[in-house]
């Protein structure tokens, strides 16, 4: 049991490590040289239905954004 549960956690060590390894690669060129990464994806806005306020596809007519949320008070 000892032993099992000490590879089960190197394998687990080994995996995190490379995902460490891949979270860096788009910062990366093909020679493996660290090159200025792009800028992040903004978050998708969201619509909703003027009249009865159900979310609905941005552009189609009668929509308008979600307003951001305000952020929570402690």
């Amino acid at each position: 049991m000892r032993k099992t549960l000490t590879v089960l956690s190197a394998i687990a060590f080994a995996a995190g490590l490379a995902g460490a390894a891949q979270a860096a690669a788009p910062c990366k060129d093909a020679k493996g040289k660290f090159v200025k990464c792009p800028p992040a994806a903004a978050a998708p806005a969201r619509c909703r239905d003027k009249t009865t306020k159900a979310f609905a596809k941005c552009g189609a007519p009668n929509t308008e954004a979600v307003p951001a949320a305000a952020p929570a008070k402690k």
